[in-house]
């Protein structure tokens, strides 16, 4: 009772002087959807408040410095060792400091937690299609956090100067002396000098701790306040339109939710930080110019890199007598075009579909076949490249030649994301044509009729059309008779779209011998698909031929084709008695 007094009392002062309640009042009532994807963002940014927590308490402990100094502690392999500040004081913070080794681990665990729900999350975001208008800024915020977070990672995972990590940033410091023209500018300016540098670990030091994450929280708060500002995004479903949210109010429901999320991540990262071992770095020794671990993997999430720069031959090359070597395409450009796409994927695919609508709904990934199989395709390649990694461990398991290993794993970059992308693609056609809700629903027949009319577009009887911004892929008839519908034997529930002779979208509803077609027409097929979709759900949509047959769409061309001319003609007919009474006026 006393509590709820002081509370209330509390508030009033609060809100008195501040005027805060209003805003309180519509936090409180802003609505969550349910499902459990949306869950992965708040996974992510409890992980983060875990790393912030630990970080601070070893921040408390560790040097930051290469001198050299004399370990004395409790690990009696390394007691008189001469070793950097850095690596005597990591070691010393994992044997000597009470619970230490526990904020250490628990450290490095949430790290990869952090970074996993990233990427998970833009995965999440990219298949749905979350990143159309009006959310291509919060995109291109993800998108940057995760450079940052990959950063961060690796500036953690390299200060402690073992054998280990000091390999690592041998690598990265050779990747980045490979830039044409600015590599050593840009060397000097991150190392301090010429590998190994005094500069190299405080440098990383001062990045780790306190630029990066300066940045990251600036970047989570502005994500949640466009997230706040902006409507949440929901699959669509009973009762979802693109006027509303359905779901959870933010109290009590979600937040007891999301409390609970945020109780797990900090029960499962100290629980493994305290049960599982990870980067045990008194095993690896202090780093030392002359020495190389071996097997040497780094983290996942930088793992790609390394695999990448195993699979390409080295093979240096001029570009107008500039030196580009061998590390240069696989450890700079590499990356460098993978960020370049995720930042620029939003407007490619706008430009590309014409779409400029603003979307609340998100699509099922079924509903963009091409967009699935490219994306699909790409984590295929970037998978083998994580395996890559991994070459000298595989060889020594299976007991074969790490160069027959790499071969294979050659081949497989090159040919695997092929058949993997299209696998994709002609799964999702499959699903959107048979209506099917999960990979489950799939039968032979749908298999079968999507490569049946892959094949026949192959010779020109149907076109196939992959998926457009704004709509699912369709397959649009050519047949030259009277029928206008999809392909015999598809008698189920779909949504049929037309483009009319004046240029505007009409649809309706077949099933059977049902037919309902509607009474409106659009300026766009996404406004079109989006109208079908509130009256009738997710049902699969086929592109046809408009009711009249082809003649009508000629016949429409044809008249926009002359009223263009004749807009030119007016034009080109004022421009000349313009220019002769101008001649005129000047003899006068």
């Amino acid at each position: 009772m006393i509590t709820r007094w002081l509370v209330r009392r509390l508030a009033r002062t609060v809100d008195d002087r501040l005027r805060i309640a209003p805003v309180v009042r519509r936090a409180l009532v802003k609505v969550f959807p349910d499902h459990w994807s949306f869950m992965l963002g708040e996974l992510a940014l409890y992980s983060f408040v875990v790393l912030v927590l630990t970080g601070v308490f070893l921040t408390l402990f560790f040097e930051p410095s290469t001198a050299e100094t004399t370990y004395t502690g409790a690990y009696e392999a390394l007691d008189g060792s001469r070793t950097s500040a850095a690596y005597a004081s990591t070691v010393r913070l994992s044997f000597d400091v009470r619970a230490g080794l526990l904020m250490r681990q628990t450290h490095h665990w949430s790290a990869l937690l952090f970074v996993a729900a990233i990427v998970l999350h833009l995965l999440r975001i990219f298949f749905t299609g979350a990143f159309r208008k009006p959310r291509e800024i919060n995109w291109l915020i993800g998108v940057t956090m995760l450079a940052l977070a990959l950063f961060n990672g690796f500036t953690g995972y390299s200060i402690p100067d073992d054998l280990l990590s000091g390999t690592g940033l041998r690598i990265l410091y050779s990747v980045t002396q490979s830039v044409p023209l600015v590599g050593e500018w840009l060397v000097f300016l991150a190392f301090g000098g010429e590998f190994p540098a005094a500069e190299t670990v405080p440098r990383m030091f001062v990045a780790h701790v306190l630029l990066v994450p300066a940045v990251l929280t600036a970047l989570i708060a502005a994500h949640l306040g466009i997230l706040v500002r902006q409507k949440h995004s929901q699959f669509p479903g009973p009762g979802r339109t693109e006027n509303n949210v359905v779901g959870s109010r933010f109290w009590p429901g979600y937040t007891a939710r999301t409390l609970a999320l945020f109780a797990w991540v900090f029960a499962v990262t100290f629980a493994l930080g305290g049960l599982v071992q990870i980067n045990p770095v008194w095993i690896y020794g202090p780093f030392d110019p002359a020495q190389a671990s071996s097997p040497a993997q780094p983290d996942w999430y930088v793992a790609w890199g390394d695999g990448a720069l195993r699979l390409l031959p080295a093979a240096d090359f001029r570009v107008f007598g500039h030196l580009v070597p061998s590390p240069f395409l696989p450890g700079a450009v590499l990356g460098g075009v993978a960020f370049a796409g995720l930042y620029l994927w939003p407007f490619l695919e706008r430009w590309r579909g014409g779409d400029g609508l603003s979307h609340q709904l998100l699509d099922p990934p079924r509903r963009h076949p091409a967009r699935l199989g490219f994306g699909v395709a790409v984590l295929a390649f970037f998978v083998v490249l994580l395996v890559a990694a991994a070459d000298d461990i595989i060889a020594k398991v299976l007991r074969v030649p790490v160069l027959d290993v790499l071969s294979i794993l050659r081949v497989l970059a090159l040919v695997l994301p092929v058949p993997a992308g299209v696998v994709g693609y002609l799964l999702a056609r499959a699903l959107l044509r048979g209506g099917g809700r999960g990979i489950g629903d799939v039968t032979r027949r749908d298999v079968r009729s999507v490569r049946r009319l892959a094949t026949v577009g192959s010779r020109g009887d149907v076109e196939e059309e992959s998926s457009t911004e704004g709509g699912p892929s369709t397959e649009q008839p050519r047949s030259t008779g009277a029928a206008t519908g999809p392909a015999a034997g598809d008698g189920g529930p779909r949504i049929e779209l037309w483009r009319e002779r004046d240029g505007t979208w009409r649809w309706r509803y077949r099933a059977d011998e049902v037919t309902l077609t509607g009474n409106q027409g659009y300026l766009s097929r996404p406004e079109a698909e989006r109208a079908a979709d509130t009256a009738y759900g997710n049902l699969p949509m086929l592109e046809v031929e408009p009711p009249g047959g082809r003649a009508a769409v000629v016949a429409g061309a044809v008249e926009r084709a002359g009223r263009a001319a004749g807009r030119v003609g007016g034009s080109l007919a004022l421009l000349v008695l313009a220019y002769r009474r101008r001649r005129r006026d000047r003899r006068r």
